[in-house]
């Protein structure tokens, strides 16, 4: 499969070094910037690179909108004249809905009815641990599972009704720097108890990933993981219990729920 990616930044650099490190795709990659182009020919020889986004489209079987929402006109107004009705176009540009892609592809002269996808990854797509939610226009639900597998290879990927986009977006999204907040606040507390920030980092993140792994391989909630840990009168349950008084539950509801309000 022939892969274009327009936009070689945090996202578009990810996907593209995240698909080329499987050997299953042929991917170009334009970006106004030439040194971030240079970085990724550097690592990935085999690489297609240009300044032209007109040209990275040719022969693509998917373009990958990787830019910011408001270049997302100027892009498509750049590339859609050269788009045959089988190219699929994948948009990681937040907030631009399904309609909103299918009028700036459209123009008076031309009516096009492509495979159109919305894709939210976060930035975990780096390190192929990435969970991206994916949505798509009526067209595109036949062809949505190649989609799909498409960015499994970056991580975990999910297809969710576009209506359900935004929740999405909240909670992993940006879910993911509140669970960087959460192991920074550890580091913190760790130095304070006499252990050297790199110690207290390491031993953040190994407890991090170890409770994730137990939820994962349990198939448990994470209420009840904390009931095996805690015993009655313990250290654990009092620290628990200060996480509550403290409001933590609520502070991590209302960061994940306020921006939507």
């Amino acid at each position: 499969m022939k892969i274009s990616i327009i936009g070689a930044g945090n996202m578009g650099g990810a996907i593209a070094r995240g698909l080329l490190s499987t050997g299953n795709y042929k991917v170009k990659v334009s970006n106004p910037s030439v040194l971030k182009l240079e970085k990724l020919k550097e690592e990935y020889p085999e690489i297609e690179t240009t300044t032209e986004n007109d040209k990275v489209i040719e022969d693509a079987n998917v373009v990958v909108l990787a830019v910011k929402p408001y270049l997302i006109a100027n892009v498509i107004a750049e590339i859609k004249g050269k788009l045959d009705d089988e190219t699929i176009v994948v948009s990681l540009a937040a907030g631009i809905s399904m309609e909103k892609l299918k009028e700036l592809l459209n123009d008076e002269n031309e009516t096009r009815d492509n495979p159109i996808y919305i894709a939210i990854p976060d930035t975990a797509i780096q390190v192929r641990k990435g969970l991206t939610f994916i949505c798509s226009n009526e067209r595109g639900k036949k062809d949505v599972e190649k989609i799909e597998k498409l960015f499994s290879e970056l991580g975990t990927a999910t297809v969710i009704p576009e209506k359900l986009l935004m929740g999405a977006t909240l909670l992993s999204s940006c879910g993911i720097a509140y669970a960087f907040k959460y192991i920074q606040a550890c580091v913190q507390a760790g130095v304070q108890l006499g252990f050297k920030p790199h110690e207290a980092l390491e031993y953040s993140v190994a407890t991090v990933a170890g409770a994730m792994e137990m939820l994962q391989v349990n198939g448990t909630s994470p209420e009840e993981e904390i009931y095996r840990v805690t015993t009655p009168g313990g250290l654990t349950i009092k620290g628990v219990n200060s996480l509550e008084h403290s409001g933590f539950t609520s502070a991590v509801i209302k960061a994940i729920v306020a921006p939507s309000l």
